[in-house]
């Protein structure tokens, strides 16, 4: 017997509010019809979508015989003496196997990024021992499409046989399985197609990578399967019927933000994880919840959450938490789904699509049809920060600090601040301390994503969500870069065009778009840290 999973609501207000909510939800039998895929639950509108992306709640018993698969193809890698496992994948389908692997100790190196010194730190790896694993739906992904090419010119430059160390998961009869079976690819995992990339945890997208990587997968589907036999049932006091009542409870109160923190449950990430199925499921129709992932209980932001906000611990018996849910991850996993789903219901839309993530696709696109490179003037440079800003709001700025200065000046409120970070999450993982520094001296909710991976993910809702945010990106010269074989593009031209892109998105959005460009990194960081402590609180 697993841990069971659970969720207890501290805060009594929002517990007396959600109750009759969950009540209502078990009278309608909405997880009972949700676990039976009934298509119906969100409305006319949502249907057709709907009754091609809710096998996710039955991936338990589905899954299981991707185990064996997973299991030989790693017997033989090994064989081989490979055993070293790359992942290229974006949004879904790098965030769950990284919390797997990451929460069971074993080592998987994540490409979700197009930062040329991140791609070049993965290729320095022992090639002789590596094996890449490309996930992508149709594999278009052009992030991923970009890490295909750069390693399999790299294992034949290294005279390996480059199919030999490609495995290849994408859904079934995609233009990537045929391009994988045409290359001769090692492996090719195919997918349940009725699974959106942020349900798809417990399919070939998150297990293939995982359980290659040496996590007990097969443990993770018998964690969901104990899981699952709690959420399917029409019962008030099921925890996701509970969850999902208290966002809903919450959000008819004006608490549109979802902050998340971990208090020592052993799981790694989840809060990332939870930050896109959350966000892109429910942020669309200018409406939505969205997710704030902090860093522990105390930070700005978890602690003092205003009436805008309400607070989930990932932990058994989180002090003065609103929400904690705890369990095994892979029953928090079928959690989360169900209650986001039903959530969806509550909110009055579809959880199932993602009308506005395509749009910064787009731009980003069209700007590599005719790569400039930093072509637009800065506003102003500032030492190694030259100063770019979409929106009349800077007022005469000519330091960093005063530009900040007018970006909180421009907040709405009960509005937020995104920080978009289009550096190396490894190299500059500093720039992460930004989140906590401008919560507290911006007075909002304040998220942090490393781009372009967060527009997989919170960026659905940054233009369709609730539109009181203001946005902060950061952009870095990089000191090496990479070609992407094949294309007209280097990485960090693609990197430019993908920030560049989305800020033009939510400046047509009427969103304000503050963007700092470090000439140099190090010295720009700590020149950008230096300034958001001069704003003051």
């Amino acid at each position: 017997m697993t841990e069971q999973i659970s969720v207890e609501i501290v805060h009594s207000g929002l517990n007396a509010e959600a109750e009759p909510l969950a009540a209502q939800l078990a009278e309608e039998q909405v997880a009972s019809k949700l676990t039976a895929q009934d298509a119906t639950l969100w409305g006319p509108e949502a249907e057709s979508e709907a009754s091609i992306r809710l096998s996710w709640t039955t991936l338990h018993e589905s899954s299981r015989p991707l185990v064996a698969e997973i299991l030989q193809l790693r017997q033989e890698l090994h064989a081989d003496g490979v055993d070293r496992v790359v992942l290229a994948g974006m949004g879904g389908s790098s965030l769950a196997p990284e919390v797997i692997c990451e929460t069971a100790g074993v080592r998987l190196v994540v490409l979700d990024t197009t930062d040329p010194g991140q791609v070049a730190d993965a290729l320095a790896g022992d090639l002789s021992r590596t094996v890449i694993v490309v996930s992508s739906k149709s594999g278009g992904t052009v992030e991923t499409d970009s890490h295909r090419r750069i390693f399999a010119k790299a294992f034949a430059d290294n005279g390996i046989d480059a199919a030999s160390r490609i495995v290849v998961v994408t859904d079934p009869g995609s233009p990537f399985e045929k391009l994988s079976a045409e290359a001769g690819y090692r492996k090719v995992f195919l997918a349940d197609p009725n699974v959106g990339g942020r349900y798809s945890a417990l399919t070939a997208f998150g297990l293939v990578p995982a359980g290659l990587a040496g996590a007990n997968i097969a443990g993770l589907l018998d964690e969901a399967a104990e899981a699952a036999t709690v959420l399917s049932q029409d019962r008030a006091d099921n925890p996701a019927l509970r969850l999902a009542a208290a966002f809903g409870a919450a959000h008819a109160r004006g608490a549109e933000k979802v902050v998340l923190t971990d208090t020592d449950s052993g799981i790694k990430g989840f809060g990332d994880w939870a930050e896109q199925l959350v966000a892109e499921s429910t942020g669309k129709n200018g409406t939505g919840l969205l997710p704030v992932a902090v860093e522990n209980p105390g930070a700005p932001g978890f602690a003092d959450a205003g009436e805008d906000a309400t607070t989930v611990g990932i932990a058994p018996g989180t002090p003065g938490a609103q929400i904690t849910t705890s369990g095994p991850l892979g029953g928090l996993f079928l959690l989360w789904e169900y209650a986001t789903a039903v959530a969806g219901r509550l909110l009055g839309i579809n959880p199932f699509d993602q009308p506005d993530v395509e749009a910064a696709k787009k731009a980003a696109r069209a700007l590599l049809d005719s790569p400039t490179g930093e072509a637009a003037d800065p506003s102003f440079v500032d030492g190694p920060v030259e100063v770019h800003a979409a929106g009349d709001f800077l007022a005469g700025a000519s330091t960093v600090a005063e530009a900040l200065r007018a970006l909180k000046a421009v907040l709405p409120e009960h509005g937020y601040l995104s920080v978009q970070a289009y550096l190396d999450r490894l190299d500059d993982a500093s720039a992460a301390v930004l989140r906590p520094e401008l919560a507290k001296r911006f007075g909002v909710q304040t998220t942090f994503g490393w781009g372009p991976r967060f527009l997989h993910s919170t960026g659905q809702y940054h233009k369709g969500g609730h539109q009181n945010g203001v946005f902060l990106q950061l952009t870095g010269a990089s000191e090496q870069d990479l070609e992407v074989p094949e294309r007209p593009y280097t990485l960090s031209v693609l990197q430019l065009a993908q920030a560049k892109g989305d800020g033009s998105v939510l400046a047509e959005h009427g969103r304000p778009v503050l963007r700092l460009h470090l000439t140099d990194r190090a010295a720009g960081l700590a020149h950008v840290v230096k300034a958001v402590q001069e704003v003051g609180e």
